[in-house]
């Protein structure tokens, strides 16, 4: 067994680390990774020693975001090596352009996926003529399911690795994730074609119920990690706005049950 560690560049957050990990751990021969964004480092445990080029492509070839190489011993700060099995120490992160963006910029991703969900599901109830609550509920939390788990799946396995720094399940059952993602493509499907409505939102209540203790927690405790709701693809940070998307889904099923008493 070999343990080699690496100099990586390009990564800025926690997002950035899940991205370089899910990416190294897909190399053939690769039995284990720690990657650290505070050191810029990742120690990868393999059968055999692989080559930086191979890593390299794995992180989308030359020119992509990140940068690997094999790293010298007197480059690599011993205070915030990571080491494998473990979690690498907290340590306060440089400061990035990242943090001096507004509100808006930050979440103008979320705020866009929302926004075109709303105007197409009244689209649909203007069309009809007609309102009709419990409708348009379906239609937008099969919108929100469909392109929630869309976005997940572009990268599943740098989702996976995201989610698993703050759901609640996931933390124990990194394989969770996974099951996440189809279950919100599952939904999505469901709620569009309007079948077993009360197990479907019965369904989503739950889901969306587990799911939301992970994201308070980390509010709570001002854990400064990326949300994973939008998959790999948009780096948006956990707060309020992520209670509050999940717990429109909670009310929006929820509500639907009552009605259908």
């Amino acid at each position: 067994m070999n343990t080699t560690t690496y100099s990586v560049t390009g990564m800025t957050c926690g997002g950035c680390e899940a991205t370089v990990t899910s990416r190294l751990q897909s190399v053939r021969g690769v039995e284990h990774v720690a990657v650290s964004h505070i050191s810029g480092t990742a120690v990868i445990r393999s059968a055999e020693h692989i080559a930086p080029a191979v890593l390299q492509e794995a992180l989308g070839g030359a020119a992509a975001k990140y940068g690997i190489k094999e790293a010298a011993s007197a480059d690599i700060p011993l205070f915030t090596l990571p080491v494998l099995g473990q979690t690498p120490p907290v340590a306060p992160a440089p400061p990035s352009s990242e943090s001096k963006r507004t509100w808006l910029q930050t979440y103008t991703p979320l705020l866009l996926v929302f926004g075109y969900i709303t105007l197409v599901t009244l689209l649909i109830q203007a069309s009809r003529n007609e309102w009709n609550t419990m409708l348009w509920m379906n239609h937008f939390m099969a919108g929100f399911f469909l392109v929630f788990s869309f976005f997940k799946m572009l990268d599943l396995r740098a989702f996976v690795s995201s989610y698993a720094m703050y759901d609640v399940i996931a933390r124990r059952i990194p394989q969770w994730g996974y099951v996440y993602a189809f279950m919100e493509l599952g939904l999505g499907i469901l709620f569009a074609l309007g079948v077993i409505p009360v197990l479907t939102n019965a369904t989503a209540f739950v889901l969306m119920s587990v799911s939301v203790l992970g994201v308070i927690q980390s509010v709570v405790r001002k854990q400064e990690i990326r949300c994973a709701c939008l998959g790999a693809v948009f780096n948006l940070p956990m707060s309020t706005v992520t209670i509050i998307e999940d717990v429109l889904m909670i009310a929006m099923s929820g509500a639907s049950l009552l009605m259908m008493m």
